[in-house]
């Protein structure tokens, strides 16, 4: 695999079209959210509220170069609805972007870290992990246990947790995203996420509950999802992390290696 603008445009459709899918799924679960989105000049524009950190545009650049009725527009479209403008740019999008950003007073304000791997049939996970833990796509009457075991992962800290609940309810009910479970001795203790495009598979919703941790549900999980994406086409796994974080060495560790690193831009 080359990190190359083909590369860059199948991953950064893939996370932009899974993030479109909460957008529509918060639309109809919450009609007085606002939640809405549109594309410009390429670029998916979403907003899914104020404070949530979907509400930003993909792919800015990357398909087409926007002009400065393009930024009018997509800078408009958050506005109007009282938001933060973010761009998050590939650093494969075209290199008048970047001036263009200055230019209208755009600062860089967070890194991240887009990494992939091939998708191999018969992938195994070499890595420890308890026997005893089984790997389990959600039923659709289990959306709600889904989210609350998601949410129990991130407990320890309170300000985020009714947040990370309203999230991962949603994200349960995106189209064309599987959920799934992992459990230790019947009890759910670890959520992953999968949503496909293009023949791309997007790794999201990793959660563990604190008394499951360090047991290899994520690695279960990790293994789960690839064979399923494996068996539905995808030949690309990609998933994002803060740069140099416990996440991108573990991801690194299983075979993904970083792409490239994004910068997200906000208009100030």
């Amino acid at each position: 695999m080359f990190s190359d603008l083909v590369m860059a445009r199948r991953l950064e459709k893939a996370e932009a079209q899974s993030n479109v899918e909460f957008v529509e799924a918060r639309a109809q679960a919450f009609p007085d959210s606002g939640a809405q989105w549109t594309e410009v000049a390429g670029a998916y524009a979403m907003y899914d509220g104020v404070a949530s950190p979907l509400t930003q545009t993909f792919g800015l650049g990357l398909f087409a170069m926007p002009t400065s009725a393009d930024m009018d527009r997509l800078e408009r479209f958050f506005r109007e609805r009282g938001a933060p403008v973010v761009h998050e740019v590939s650093p494969l999008a075209d290199a008048a972007l970047l001036p263009l950003l200055n230019g209208r007073g755009y600062q860089p304000i967070e890194l991240t870290s887009v990494m992939s791997r091939p998708i191999d049939p018969h992938l195994r996970i070499a890595a420890l992990r308890d026997a005893r833990i089984h790997v389990r796509q959600a039923g659709a009457n289990e959306h709600d246990l889904w989210a609350q075991t998601a949410a129990r992962g991130w407990s320890e800290s309170p300000e985020l947790n009714d947040f990370m609940l309203a999230l991962s309810q949603i994200s349960a009910t995106r189209r064309q995203t599987v959920s799934f479970l992992a459990e230790l001795e019947g009890q759910p203790i670890a959520t992953g996420a999968l949503s496909m495009t293009e023949g791309v598979a997007l790794l999201a919703g990793a959660s563990t509950v604190p008394e499951g941790r360090k047991q290899g549900a994520q690695l279960a999980l990790l293994e789960s999802r690839l064979h399923y994406a494996a068996e539905h086409g995808c030949d690309i796994a990609m998933m994002g992390a803060l740069p140099g974080s416990a996440s991108q060495r573990n991801a690194e560790r299983q075979g993904f290696r970083i792409m490239y690193t994004r910068i997200k831009w906000r208009l100030v």
